[in-house]
């Protein structure tokens, strides 16, 4: 799936309703004035009938509206965003995170390096669809889930989700999908439970592309567990990951489960049974102090669960290799995790465990009431730069912006940065460019088994593989 689609590729996703496909683009038919996902599961249009847009919001600008069967809006995001690091590619994971609902397409543009004009010029001509349109896209998608999934009135909805006003949230609900709010929530998909209340935490399902291998992901959260601030709970197999975040607005909570597989289970290269997740979600459950941060909470949550990714077009190169073919075999859509909060997972790797859960003692915001384990939310960078030595240095840039690991920072640059701090490792680095910064093509220096650039532009799930196929 690499490369450009081609609209003959296109429709035959289309025609044979390839769930691969979901995400990397949508489709939308003249004669329904309807938008769908690839597999949507509605008769096939005709060829004639059917336009193509790279974003939801391009066929929302065009003026269709989201099917109500296969829910467009809340397919995986496109794994080119996470591979790209150009403009286009650091705008949408910008977007992604809330930067045009806090900043306006301002404050975008400052983050860019660009002028607005330029900045909406570009996604124009690429996506179909300007900031503001990409935007809006995602506030009627979050909309979306708390009529559906929350008993909050709907005036909280409609600025929890980043709408500037009450008519803003009508007119937007009603164009994406031709339903009054009021409406959209009566058509919620009865999952025979009542939907929560905000003390019961937002239920989401945190949808992903492919096969998902949860196993080696839970495995590895757990082995680096933070104790305050995240916890694994349960057995192998059946396993809860709990952690706070520290978000724009206030805190949150998150509780993700290992399971939820749709298909059978499959032996994996060790002595254990791993259960795959063959396409669908993660089950999830999220607590916020201030609802405003729901979109960029789950969109954190994504990029540590690594959720966008593109498992096809990973394993298709990587299982060319001789070398990797049995563990790709073996392992089929494993993932490369990245990190709930960048800044916190850069001064990890830099200090290790042990010394990360006694900055959570001395320096970590307590949570108003502790749940469970969970008792604090990781040191601010600012909390951080009377800390002697490399740690004091790295809290230091990332405090005062010279350092930025957000979800649009320029990777080149912020390595760059990184390696003009006094006493930065080579390998600290290029962990914080693979995980903090969710750069798919990373090669740590003192990997035993040195990685190929055959394996571009995908040596960090490379080395995720030959990681996993260690003997425990």
């Amino acid at each position: 799936m690499d490369g450009v689609i081609d609209e003959e590729t296109r429709y035959e996703a289309v025609r044979s309703r390839d769930a691969r496909f979901d995400g990397e683009f949508f489709f939308a038919v003249e004669t329904t004035g309807i938008y769908c996902r690839p597999s949507c599961p509605a008769v096939t249009p005709k060829r004639q009938n059917v336009r193509y847009y790279a974003t939801a919001a391009a066929a929302q600008t065009s003026g269709f509206r989201a099917c109500r069967r296969c829910r467009p809006d809340a397919v995986p995001g496109s794994a080119a965003w996470n591979v790209r690091a150009d403009v286009v590619g650091r705008a949408m994971r910008m977007i992604g995170d809330g930067v045009v609902d806090r900043e306006g397409v301002p404050g975008l543009a400052v983050r860019l390096g660009y002028s607005a004009r330029q900045v909406q010029r570009q996604l124009t001509a690429e996506l179909g669809a300007g900031p503001v349109a990409l935007a809006r896209a995602q506030r009627a998608h979050t909309a979306r889930v708390l009529l559906q999934t929350t008993d909050l009135p709907i005036t909280e909805i409609a600025f929890a989700a980043g709408f500037a006003s009450v008519r803003q949230f009508n007119d937007t609900i009603r164009a994406v999908y031709a339903l009054t709010p009021t409406a959209l929530r009566a058509a919620a998909p009865k999952r025979g439970a009542a939907r929560a209340t905000p003390a019961a935490g937002i239920p989401l399902r945190l949808a992903h592309r492919g096969p998902y291998q949860a196993r080696a992901v839970f495995d590895l959260l757990a082995g680096e567990a933070v104790a305050g601030i995240e916890e694994v709970t349960g057995e192998r197999g059946a396993r809860t990951y709990r952690r706070t975040l520290r978000l724009p607005y206030g805190t949150g909570i998150v509780a993700v489960e290992e399971t939820h597989p749709v298909g059978a289970p499959t032996t994996g290269g060790g002595s254990h049974t791993e259960a795959v997740h063959r396409g669908g979600w993660l089950d999830a459950r999220l607590h916020l102090s201030d609802l405003r941060d729901l979109t960029t909470a789950v969109q954190r949550l994504r990029r540590l669960f690594d959720l966008d990714a593109d498992p096809y077009a990973v394993d298709e190169r990587l299982g060319a290799d001789a070398r990797l073919a049995p563990l790709v075999a073996a392992r089929p859509g494993l993932r490369s995790p990245g990190a709930a909060d960048p800044e916190e997972f850069a001064v990890r790797a830099l200090v290790g465990r042990e010394a990360a859960e006694r900055l959570v003692e001395r320096y970590g915001k307590a949570l108003d009431a502790a749940c469970g384990t969970l008792t604090h939310v990781f040191p601010a960078p600012a909390d951080l730069t009377d800390e002697p030595g490399t740690l004091g240095a790295l809290a230091g840039a990332l405090a005062d912006g010279t350092l930025r690991l957000d979800a649009g920072a320029d990777r080149d640059d912020a390595e760059a940065t990184l390696r003009a701090l006094p006493g930065m490792t080579a390998r600290t680095i290029a962990l914080i460019r693979m995980r903090a910064l969710g750069d798919p093509d990373v090669s740590p220096p003192d990997e035993p088994t040195p990685t190929l650039d055959t394996w571009r532009p995908w040596r960090s799930y490379a080395v995720c593989h030959l990681r996993a196929a260690t003997p425990e």
